[in-house]
């Protein structure tokens, strides 16, 4: 017995994975008077647990934690896997509890263990307990879609397997679903075509997909998951295959993604994307991109520009607006309004720069984006936009900008070359509205 075990702490949380517990683990769940923890886990510990002591069987999570928060004997809560990854030690935390913690193998690393790969440049993302819901699912699933390596810890429901499975195989990702880790019915399943629209998937599970193009990142990853902002942005044209000058130059870029907001889980649509300058960059800051263009060669240099820069944008070729997707159709997400019947997510943000006014209205009214960004060439669009945006309820501001950059002159010296002026008409939701 260590020197840790020599009192009993108010609140111990005991993780479990399948195997035997640590003495220290033991020691404490025996001098516990409260002990709560699902079913199979206090199953598992009987033989360990006092005379008398109180079981409580987690269903609703707050009234155990109230009995917990209220108790003046010694308490323990048995959880799975490691309780300080997404797990109970919050809850706890935030109930001003202060508890012992004894950790397991976490069930993230647990999944990526049976498939045999590293997980250091993965991003985990949960859809489970407060956070299943529909806006929380859609996020995590955009996130997953965005990076080639992700874990989603999933929740019965709307929340589980069945809302990512389909929507990852279909955007070319390798998809395995590892169920009831630890247990005796334990099972990692390869999930294939036949599996998309399963709902009869063992809880509790963890979904792992993985871009089989970079299923090891190239050089080790120094922080786990989304490598945060990136190194530049506003990159110049030269970083971009582009058709006769066709790419959203540097300055007006920078300005639109300050507008956009480009984030993990968030999806950015590229409406008219030609190069597709705008929807690599923010899949550069981790956003789901998505490029809608009509011209095939266009797309093809969207993907070559894509690839170039190492990122993933989903790519729809096709004319507009015909090219968007259905939003009230329910996709394979099973969430209304969250796919079309093409299966693109819903945008958060809206970049439009090529397309007519039919397009802008029909991006705005059809899917309300919380964000959307207009760059005009044309002063005569300025107002029909302005008050497009305006009358379907966002707070609008207008910004033209005309850049000047430095060129040589023959002599030797500088000059300030102008190039051409655009308008950037942006518009952004109302709390409550949009």
């Amino acid at each position: 017995m260590t020197d840790s075990a020599s009192a009993a702490p108010r609140v111990t949380v005991v993780g479990m994975d399948g195997r035997r517990l640590s003495d220290d683990s033991r020691w404490a769940l025996g001098e516990c008077r409260i002990i709560a923890g699902a079913a199979r886990h206090l199953d598992a510990v009987a033989d360990l647990v006092a005379p008398g002591a109180e079981l409580l069987t987690l269903g609703g999570l707050a009234p155990a934690l109230d009995r917990i928060a209220a108790a003046t004997a010694p308490a323990a809560v048995l959880a799975s896997g490691d309780p300080g990854f997404f797990g109970i030690v919050r809850a706890l935390r935030e109930r001003g509890l202060d508890p012992d913690v004894h950790p397991a193998v976490s069930s993230v690393a647990a999944a990526f263990a049976r498939v045999g790969l590293p997980w250091d440049d993965a991003v985990v993302l949960s859809a489970h307990g407060r956070a299943a819901s529909g806006r929380s699912v859609r996020r995590a699933l955009a996130a997953a879609l965005a990076h080639p390596k992700a874990a989603v810890l999933t929740a019965p429901g709307t929340a589980g397997p069945e809302a990512f499975v389909g929507p990852l195989l279909r955007a070319g990702r390798t998809v395995h679903v590892a169920q009831r880790l630890a247990a005796p019915d334990e099972s990692v399943v390869e999930a294939g075509p036949a599996d998309a629209d399963r709902t009869d998937w063992a809880h509790p599970n963890v979904v792992l997909a993985v871009d089989p193009d970079r299923a090891v990142a190239p050089a080790m990853a120094w922080m786990p998951g989304h490598q945060g902002a990136p190194d530049g942005w506003a990159l110049p044209e030269d970083a971009f295959e582009h058709r006769a000058s066709m790419v959203t130059k540097p300055e007006v870029r920078a300005f639109a993604l300050a507008r956009l907001a480009p984030r993990p889980g968030t999806v950015v649509w590229d409406v008219g994307a030609c190069s597709g300058s705008v929807a690599v960059e923010c899949a550069r800051f981790g956003a789901h991109a998505i490029a809608f263009e009509q011209n095939a060669e266009d797309c093809a240099r969207i993907r070559a520009n894509a690839l170039a820069h190492g990122v993933h944008v989903d790519v729809r070729e096709g004319r507009l607006p015909e090219a968007f997707p259905e939003p009230d159709t329910p996709g394979a997400t099973g969430i209304t309004g969250t796919t079309g019947a093409g299966g693109a997510l819903a945008p958060d943000a809206v970049f439009l720069g090529g397309g007519d006014d039919r397009v802008a209205a029909e991006a705005v009214h059809r899917f309300r984006p919380e964000r959307v960004v207009v760059a005009l060439a044309s002063v005569d669009r300025v107002a029909g936009v302005h008050a497009l945006l305006t009358g379907a309820g966002y707070r609008v501001e207008g910004t033209q900008l005309q850049a000047s950059r430095l060129a040589p002159l023959p002599n030797g010296s500088l000059r300030l070359a102008a190039a051409n002026p655009v308008t950037l008409v942006c518009g952004t939701a109302a709390p409550g509205g949009t």
